[in-house]
């Protein structure tokens, strides 16, 4: 049953700007329905009432998507909320489809004007149906809601007394761009307390929550009639204690209430905010339990666990989920809280595999994936975030190599071939995109033998990396041409395997392969096996993608340069892979050298300066106390999370046989350090829970793995291979 495209999108016959407006319907209706379905979209976001009661404990619905071809909607089961005599009220908001960069304003849809759409289905026991459309019988009002936005908030004043409801326009806005709702909902998960009031030496009265969150508050307003509260939402303290609200770049980040007098329940409605501290303005607190903050984010199955014997790691890992957490809002977000919150592809390619032993993310993926296949050019280029309004800035290697990289990697966690065959045409016209810019030969030729080459396109490169002298420098030192040419190679070859697992044939691109293959030692490699680009991020992308046969030297390279500065210096492109090639080249003790080092830079350096989230910067904040530059510098940017997946396969040795999906084949082979006592990681699938544990007894090591139902699995301890059986498998060595 879908009747939705019988209903009309309606707007109010007048707005201002930034109010949030109310859509009202009131019917009577005969007794007794034995169902009642509601099936309702918005430009902007909607919050639906039926009698007053909430039709879905679901928020920021429709979700964002690339308006122009795709906007969500959502079906509800109403029944228990049907009477004699109904008011539905559809409240709306801004949302993303006013993000200041995606603002989809027409002719049709003035700037800041929000319009809906629905049809509530109801059904009696003889099979006959009712229908309420949204059309021009219906009436829009303002709300107490007097601005909303989504980066600066909301304003709710208690005082507004809407007037007499005016009349709505039919609006011959398209429906053909309406689909059913693909991704996971967004929704309140859980909440936390205050858990320290704070005065702060500039005398501001501020609630510590004490864990960096995305969402809102929830809270009595106490005040006299007209008192104004104020409410900024932020991420962290200077080293005075005072509140550091520069990094949130032009968002505001605020709750505002003008109270009536009365006490009055606050929470709001069109907007989330991302944060660990709030300032409190206009009202006094006696405790920080007054205060408290919900968690909002996509409905998705936690999966994955991880504890070991050392408290920071395992903070650590408590902090890639909380990024997670906090940037998976129906899109793959940067950051929740400066003026962006972009889906930036970058940050979710290096994620994604993380990402999906954490959470079960394949729906969420799966239609985001959709916006990426709708956002793509005919010639195959990808914007550097999807959804986006505008086509310049894309393309970019290790950005835009999401088309490949996501799909493939969504087909080994869940192996669902229909997904992958999906997302297909989306793998293959990215890589004919960069074989078109590396095409330097006669084109009938056919086969490039020139790299994916910078020049006269754009790339980030190893972004936010430390290997240059200016630390607060974005782009690293290792040569774009080579990552650029590096990830040709590795999106061609998941092009490959991908074509070999739908039976497509795929022998140009194997010829295209080796080309490449023999570009990139021609042009990057010296005589002596030894990248001629002396950066971490080169060795590792030359070595984690096979792009060189002769390890060696490249392996010698990576350790003498990661031993020479005493830490890492990658940055986006190469962190993601660098415990894995170590682990790959013997240096196991190396890889957890720079898993335990808590010293500037490394991965739980943020750990001893209070960080529980990830850092978008190694040196967000300072050994000195200082902040980075304020133009990019995000305390919830999960991409550094990406290590998490290091710890699954290397650390707890939970790996799947190569060739195979879905984890039905399995290899057990963690690599253990007397630096631990245990360790041990879980991943729920398909088939059930896999787990690994490794402890250190009086004469080694215990291990035990539990293999689920319908899977394979051996474990190769050393140069020792057993075969294990369904269950719990104990090995003692």
């Amino acid at each position: 049953m879908t009747n939705i495209f019988n209903a009309s999108w309606i707007k109010p016959s007048r707005q201002k700007k930034d109010v949030g407006v109310d859509f009202i319907k009131s019917f009577s209706l005969k007794p007794f329905p034995v169902k009642a379905v509601l099936e309702i979209s918005a430009l902007g976001v909607y919050d639906c009432k039926i009698n007053g009661r909430p039709v879905t404990e679901s928020v920021l619905n429709p979700g964002w998507t690339d308006y122009n071809k795709r906007i969500q909607y959502q079906t509800f089961d109403v029944t228990d909320l049907i009477a004699a005599e109904n008011t539905i009220t559809v409240g709306t908001g801004l949302g993303w489809r006013f993000h200041r960069w995606y603002d989809l304003s027409s002719k049709i849809t003035a700037p800041h004007t929000t319009a809906v759409i629905a049809a509530l289905t109801v059904t009696y026991e003889n099979g006959e149906e009712v229908t309420v459309y949204t059309d021009e019988s219906w009436v829009s009002a303002e709300n107490q809601v007097r601005y909303n936005h989504m980066y600066n908030g909301e304003t709710i004043d208690f005082n507004f007394r809407p007037g007499k409801p005016v009349p709505v326009t039919v609006i011959p806005y398209t429906k053909d761009t309406l689909i059913p709702q693909e991704g996971e909902l967004i929704t309140e998960q859980e909440a936390f307390r205050g858990k320290e009031l704070i005065i702060t030496p500039e005398g501001d009265t501020v609630i510590d929550f004490g864990q960096e969150i995305t969402g809102y508050l929830s809270f009595y307003v106490k005040g006299k009639k007209g008192d104004r509260i104020t409410v900024t939402h932020f991420e962290k303290l200077t080293k005075e204690g005072n509140v550091y609200t520069e990094n949130l770049r032009s968002a505001k980040q605020k709750l505002t209430v003008i109270s009536d007098g009365k006490s009055r329940f606050v929470k709001p409605v069109y907007t989330f905010y991302g944060f660990r501290y709030i300032k409190i303005e206009g009202m006094e607190i006696s405790s920080p339990d007054e205060i408290l903050a919900i968690v909002v984010h996509s409905d998705m199955k936690r999966t994955g666990h991880f504890s070991c014997s050392d408290p920071m790691i395992n903070q650590l890992f408590r902090n890639i989920i909380w990024g997670q957490k906090g940037n998976f809002l129906d899109v793959p977000t940067d950051c929740p809280q400066r003026d962006e919150r972009l889906g930036w592809t970058g940050d979710a390619q290096v994620f994604c595999k993380v990402a999906s032993y954490n959470f079960n993310v394949e729906k969420f993926f799966k239609k985001w994936m959709g916006d990426l296949r709708a956002m793509q050019k005919p010639s195959g280029y990808v914007p550097s975030f999807v959804p986006a309004r505008f086509d310049e800035g894309g393309g970019s290697s290790a950005w835009a190599d999401i088309a490949t990289v996501l799909p493939w990697q969504m087909y080994l966690t869940y192996g669902n071939r229909e997904l992958l065959a999906e997302n297909y045409q989306l793998m293959k016209k990215w890589v004919d995109f960069m074989r078109k810019w590396a095409l330097k030969k006669k084109p009938d030729e056919g086969i490039s033998t020139n790299p994916y080459l910078y020049e006269g396109h754009w790339h980030f490169g190893d972004w936010l990396a430390l290997d240059l002298p200016d630390k607060e420098a974005v782009g690293g030192a290792t040569e774009k041409d080579l990552i650029g040419c590096a990830f040709f190679y590795y999106s061609t070859s998941l092009l490959i395997k991908a074509s070999e697992v739908l039976g497509i044939e795929c022998q140009y691109y194997k010829n295209l392969l080796k080309n490449i293959k023999k570009a990139f030692i021609a042009r990057f490699i010296d005589e002596n096996g030894r990248m001629y680009c002396n950066t971490q991020t080169a060795c590792v992308l030359a070595l984690h993608f096979g792009i060189y046969n002769d390890k060696k030297p490249l392996a010698e390279q990576l350790t003498a340069l990661v031993r020479e500065s005493g830490h890492l210096t990658t940055g986006f492109v190469g962190t993601p892979y660098l415990l894995h090639v170590l682990s790959d080249i013997g240096e196991n003790e190396l890889a957890y050298d720079l898993l335990l080092r808590d010293e500037f830079p490394s991965w739980c350096y943020p750990i001893t300066q209070g960080a529980t989230t990830m850092w978008e910067r190694w040196n967000g904040y300072k050994p000195d106390g200082t902040f980075a530059t304020p133009d990019m510098n995000s305390f919830n940017h999960y991409a550094y999370g990406a290590v998490g997946d290091w710890i699954y396969e290397k650390m707890c040795g939970i790996r799947q046989k190569e060739g195979t999906a879905g984890f039905t084949e399995l290899i057990f082979s963690p690599i253990v350090s007397d630096r631990f006592t245990f360790a041990e990681a879980s991943i729920d699938t398909a088939n059930g829970r896999v787990s690994s544990r490794w402890e250190k007894t009086e004469n080694g090591y215990l291990y035990t793995f539990t293999v689920p139902e319908n899977t394979r699995a051996v474990a190769v301890l050393g140069d020792k291979t057993f075969t294990l059986n369904i269950g719990i498998n104990k090995i003692e060595l």
